[in-house]
């Protein structure tokens, strides 16, 4: 099978960004929101390490896809947000999350028609 070129399909360049564990429900939780805290984002999505959600909240970011703002306080308080770029994407989650439920449904089950 021949190699296909990776600028080939422009999909490939956004799921490496979108295809990391937790940033599709990063970005969902944010969706929701106007805004949400660090904390309460962690709350939200049980069982992502601090660390982890760090690091994907920073690619989201450096991607443009969600903006931090800092607060000059102490301790500082720093706000997270979905970008108007990302704000499109929310069709398409959602879409993604409808597709995701109709094929996990259980096949119905036929009757076995008796011959006879």
């Amino acid at each position: 099978m021949p190699e296909i070129p990776e600028n080939s399909c422009p999909v490939i360049d956004i799921w490496e960004i979108l295809g990391h564990r937790w940033s599709l429900l990063i970005l969902k939780n944010l969706s929701s929101r106007q805004t949400i805290r660090f904390n309460e984002l962690k709350r939200a999505l049980a069982g992502i390490s601090s660390t982890v959600l760090s690091e994907r909240l920073l690619e989201l970011e450096r991607e443009g896809l969600v903006s931090k703002k800092i607060y000059p306080e102490v301790p500082p308080r720093v706000e997270y947000s979905i970008t108007p770029q990302a704000k499109e994407l929310e069709v398409i989650i959602k879409e993604l999350g409808s597709w995701v439920s109709r094929w996990n449904r259980p096949e119905t089950v036929k009757p076995i028609k008796e011959e006879g």
